[in-house]
């Protein structure tokens, strides 16, 4: 866990949530039936190399030593939940399509995520998408100093159960500074009154996964990609924020 105190390294966090906000744009805006999750993954990494930014998800280590991961980005697509593989599928209309996407930035990490419609979606497609979004924003708003962890998890949970959703057990949101990954771990669900206190300067990756149907997930043969047990699409959104005195500052907000 970190506590981000000093202006110069909340700076440069800033900085490096900064170059993952402007990459997902540029990505969202390239969308589109037709276009390879291997093409927008090769564009992430051109955009990140521009800004001189060290891609985190390329060759990260499997947590059972398997094959690390190959791509510079997480591509998800429709009933893929987190960790989809960039490569020679094509997008359709009717897709969603989850884009998970870290950098380090002079030494320190910036995370985030979104889902996109391609093209035209199902209404219920189109709500889980907003609710998703919605239960992200709701829990960050609860990330506030004195409170404990357990209220953004609860409140995610609420909200997305609350319309109609469920929520992923399995994976969770995270502590981020000067790795990718560091505690706390934090989940989408559970009581308002548990886990650690939050305190100013905590940094912290939150990140709802949010399924249409029932919560159970598994991961397919490749050994990452994580898809829902029924089949039914999923979406992910994720911001990378720092507790401050006036509460939670997103630093990947788009």
């Amino acid at each position: 866990m970190i506590n981000i105190k000093n202006p110069d390294e909340i700076d440069k966090m800033r900085k490096a949530g900064r170059v993952v906000a402007e990459i997902l744009n540029i990505l969202e805006n390239e969308i589109r039936p037709g276009i390879s999750t291997g093409k927008l993954n090769a564009i992430a990494e051109a955009e990140a190399k521009k800004r001189k930014a060290l891609t985190v998800f390329k060759n990260y280590p499997h947590p059972r030593g398997s094959r690390p991961f190959p791509g510079a980005i997480c591509t998800s697509i429709n009933e893929e939940v987190v960790h989809g593989i960039p490569g020679q599928r094509i997008l359709k209309e009717g897709d969603i399509i989850s884009i998970d996407f870290g950098v380090i930035v002079d030494g320190f990490a910036g995370d985030a995520a979104i889902t996109v419609a391609v093209g035209e979606v199902e209404p219920q497609v189109h709500k889980l998408l907003e609710v998703t979004e919605e239960a992200l924003m709701k829990g960050i708003e609860q990330a506030r100093a004195g409170n404990p962890l357990g209220k953004v998890s609860n409140t995610i949970q609420l909200c997305a159960e609350g319309q109609g959703f469920s929520v992923v057990r399995d994976y969770v949101g995270h502590g981020i500074g000067r790795k990718m990954h560091e505690d706390p771990p934090i989940p989408n669900y559970g009581k308002p009154d548990k886990g650690p206190v939050l305190q100013k300067g905590m940094a912290l990756a939150i990140e709802p996964m949010v399924n249409l149907g029932t919560y159970g997930v598994y991961t397919k043969g490749d050994e990452w990609t994580v898809v829902t047990r029924d089949g039914k699409y999923s979406a992910h959104f994720e911001h990378s924020i720092v507790i401050g005195d006036q509460g939670p500052e997103i630093l990947t907000l788009r």
